[in-house]
């Protein structure tokens, strides 16, 4: 009988956005399938309190506090790890930051701060994991994306913007690095009930009970949890997809073939 090797054995793996909700569970299954993960966020102590839990569990995991809208704190991340770990082989840009917001309430400040989150960090990221991943003689890029990067969404101006332009440029990136054999793709979670979005619609007067009832996302019967994108994540990132770059892999449980429903809590 063949035994299964772990998908990601002793592969360099840096999470953003990893304290908790997809971020974790990436993190974790990474971990799980033989993975040293570094896990990095704006959150030092929920961080650091994540990679213990991995590593309770006997997963390889280190924390590493960076702020991805500062270009210092993101190469500070690459360089850390490839410093301490000797390479990089993969990245998930998974750090995120979706309120609503009509076009009349979207300031300057507003906008800016979207995008800087949602399109320059990913960039940034990017921009200093490829000399390490290119070092190591390739790797992968997974960058967190969102149905709002492909179609329309109440209240979203800067985030669908934010979104589509991390599509253009997991698209270019992907053909510009295809000869140094790094993988570019883009994941779109569906309808994840993370502990962050129940808390965002929270302070908005959004119960629990009401974003189950709302929304789309649910073609296939229930909401998504992290585990799922997490599981798509790992794909992505094993030797199983390596003819795979430039693709936008669907994880929203058939959210994309339903009708749009006005005002529908639904974030992406």
């Amino acid at each position: 009988m063949r035994t299964r090797k772990p998908r990601v054995e002793n592969k360099i793996i840096v999470v953003t956005g990893a304290a908790q909700g997809i971020g974790f569970a990436c993190a974790q299954m990474l971990a799980d399938e033989g993975a040293t993960v570094v896990l990095s966020d704006i959150r030092q102590a929920d961080g650091e309190a994540a990679a213990a839990r991995i590593a309770a569990e006997g997963g390889k995991a280190h924390f590493i506090l960076a702020d991805v809208t500062s270009e210092t704190a993101c190469a500070n991340l690459m360089n850390e790890t490839a410093r301490h770990y000797g390479r990089i082989d993969g990245l998930v840009n998974n750090a995120g930051w979706y309120p609503r917001a009509t076009l009349e309430e979207t300031t300057t400040e507003f906008w800016d701060q979207i995008l800087n989150v949602n399109l320059r960090g990913p960039f940034y990221c990017c921009k200093f994991a490829v000399p390490h991943l290119r070092a190591a003689g390739g790797g992968s890029i997974v960058n967190v994306g969102s149905l709002n990067g492909i179609q329309a969404l109440p209240n979203l101006v800067a985030y669908g913007a934010a979104k589509g332009g991390l599509l253009s440029m997991t698209r270019t990136l992907a053909g510009a690095l295809a000869p140094d054999r790094i993988r570019v793709n883009y994941l779109i979670p569906g309808w994840v009930l993370t502990e962050g979005e129940i808390a965002l619609h929270a302070k908005n007067g959004v119960s629990l009970e009401a974003l189950k009832k709302g929304g789309q996302g649910l073609a296939l019967g229930r909401h998504q949890t992290p585990e799922d994108s997490a599981y798509a994540a790992l794909y992505l990132l094993s030797d199983e997809a390596a003819q795979v770059t430039g693709t936008i892999l669907n994880v929203d449980a058939g959210g994309s073939c339903l009708p749009i429903q006005p005002g529908a809590p639904y974030v992406g």
